[in-house]
């Protein structure tokens, strides 16, 4: 299998299972088979690739967490703060990283990219204002419309949103990559 396909059928497996579950058997039988199957996915994503990002540990954690205090409290508001607390770590991270001369996001992609500092810097930012936009948003909908339509809103509109951003950032990395084989003026 596609080693991007795998990732991303692990990355978003999780999730899947949450919705799903969620149809059939409410917030917190979902949230009870959410914890888990990140777990699995966590532990599948190392058995095969022999490495965690420091991204999936860090969501698993707080997955985990969160879950676990909404299980324990029978309070799904612990479940619906969770997007919200990623998205800030995130963004904390990113631009916080700024402040300390560390382009996080290039430790993150430079296996993928190779972009200028000013490109890196600028993505950063970016990404950063995107995350303080997506927390923002999720507590808007968690505490402004049902819990069947923030699970809605976080599986079939948040992701899409992410990947939509994502793909509009292409424009700025196609336009400054440093390609190999262009020869030197």
């Amino acid at each position: 299998m596609n080693p991007q396909l795998r990732r991303l059928l692990l990355d978003l497996g999780p999730l899947f299972i949450f919705f799903g579950t969620f149809q059939f058997f409410g917030i917190f039988v979902a949230t009870a088979a959410f914890i888990p199957a990140i777990l699995v996915a966590l532990a599948v994503g190392y058995y095969l690739e022999r490495k965690l990002s420091p991204m999936a540990i860090v969501t698993a954690l707080i997955v985990v967490v969160f879950g676990g205090l909404t299980l324990y409290f029978k309070n799904a508001v612990f479940l619906k703060m969770k997007p919200t607390v990623i998205y800030l770590m995130f963004a904390s991270a990113l631009i916080g990283g700024l402040w300390f001369d560390r382009l996080f996001i290039k430790y993150a992609l430079s296996f993928e990219f190779e972009l200028p500092e000013a490109t890196w810097r600028s993505l950063t930012w970016r990404w950063g204002i995107f995350f303080l936009a997506l927390a923002a948003l999720n507590e808007a909908v968690w505490r402004n419309f049902s819990e069947a339509n923030w699970v809605f809103f976080k599986v079939w509109i948040i992701l899409p949103l992410i990947f939509l951003f994502g793909a509009a950032q292409a424009p700025l990395l196609v336009k400054h990559m440093k390609h190999e084989d262009t020869p030197a003026a």
